[in-house]
């Protein structure tokens, strides 16, 4: 699942861009504000979702640029691409080798991991941000549950507003709207269930090393009502009315991250434990990927070499490598790379 060309027309700072990979890193480097994080935002957008800054998409055009962006890439053969255009700057389009796809498609083509400076909060933020993380991880495995989380997320807001209506709601729309969230609602449930339990196998079976290790646990919040999920919803009619939203679901899950060494959950870990369990999440992740799918991920790493001592650093490259995943890496500096050795390419951005 590695990129042999990536092309960017008028993304963000970026007019016209060709980067074609020769090693399994590739380190960008350049001043703040070259772009670097624009390219990993670029790949983060072959796969479904709203990309590493969740930014909307015309914010996403370069100013200069005629009102649209283009990201085209070229994967074992097959070439993806996304943008949008000036008559539609908000509408996301898909094309893969020449035709029109769906969005949720994207995922049976590429998994995708990223590690952001913003995701140091991921354990302090709300249970929101965490959801959001684990369903990127269950993606890379589980190409259909985009699908499935999509179709949830729009039956939820049609009953949301059948229910704040002013007048009173047919309860056969809503029968069915709570029939289709059910479906896929359990769907989404199994997939993170067994994306947990496979995931902390993975952590289990990994050897100790420079990093911390994690426990994680999936908090699910959903109350058992003879194992029907359209019961639920139900029966909570005039309280979710009242409160104007769906207030149980899948859509309210959490993973709760544990050091297992200390026992401490992840948001009372120092800022570099939470870093730590991150990476190692990450890494093990990797290692499932590339088990399940016969294939390592795509890792889109951004600014993670500068917050490492130059022990870890290296100690971070070596795992990196072993996972067998293109790894898309920045830093301001050249020399944050250097232990990595030939297996990098070294791309200075922002220069001519």
């Amino acid at each position: 699942m590695a990129l042999s060309r990536l092309t960017l027309r008028d993304f963000r700072n970026h007019g016209m861009l060709e980067i074609r990979p020769q090693a399994q890193f590739i380190a960008l480097h350049g001043s703040n504000g070259a772009g670097k994080t624009n390219i990993l935002e670029a790949i983060s957008l072959l796969v479904p979702g709203r990309g590493l800054r969740r930014a909307a998409m015309s914010d996403m055009v370069r100013d200069a640029g005629d009102g649209g962006f283009a990201i085209v890439a070229e994967v074992a053969g097959n070439v993806i691409g996304t943008g949008v255009t000036a008559e539609q700057p908000e509408r996301r389009k898909v094309r893969v080798n020449e035709s029109d796809a769906a969005i949720n498609s994207l995922g049976e083509w590429l998994s995708v991991i990223w590690l952001t400076p913003t995701m140091d909060r991921l354990f302090a933020d709300g249970a929101a941000a965490r959801r959001r993380f684990l369903d990127r991880l269950v993606l890379a495995l589980n190409p259909g549950h985009a699908r499935h989380s999509s179709r949830y997320e729009k039956a939820m807001q049609q009953r949301n507003r059948l229910l704040s209506g002013a007048m009173p709601a047919d309860p056969l729309w809503l029968d069915a709207l709570e029939a289709q969230m059910a479906e896929n609602g359990s769907a989404i449930q199994v997939a993170r269930i067994w994306v947990v339990q496979a995931l902390s196998e993975q952590l289990l079976a990994t050897p100790s090393g420079p990093f911390a290790m994690p426990r994680i646990n999936l908090v699910d919040k959903v109350p058992a009502v003879d194992g029907d999920l359209a019961s639920v919803w139900r029966k909570g009619r005039s309280r979710d009315a009242a409160a104007g939203r769906t207030l149980t679901g899948p859509h309210r899950a959490d993973l709760e991250v544990v050091h297992s060494a200390s026992g401490q959950v992840a948001e009372q870990c120092s800022t570099g434990e939470q870093k730590a369990l991150l990476l190692s999440l990450i890494l093990a992740h990797a290692a499932l990927v590339s088990a399940q799918r016969d294939a390592p991920p795509i890792l889109l790493l951004d600014e993670i070499a500068a917050h490492l001592d130059p022990s870890r650093r290296t100690a971070l490259f070596a795992l990196l490598e072993v996972t067998g995943a293109q790894v898309w890496m920045t830093g301001t500096e050249p020399e944050l790379f250097h232990g990595i050795g030939p297996s990098a390419e070294l791309l200075a951005i922002g220069q001519s």
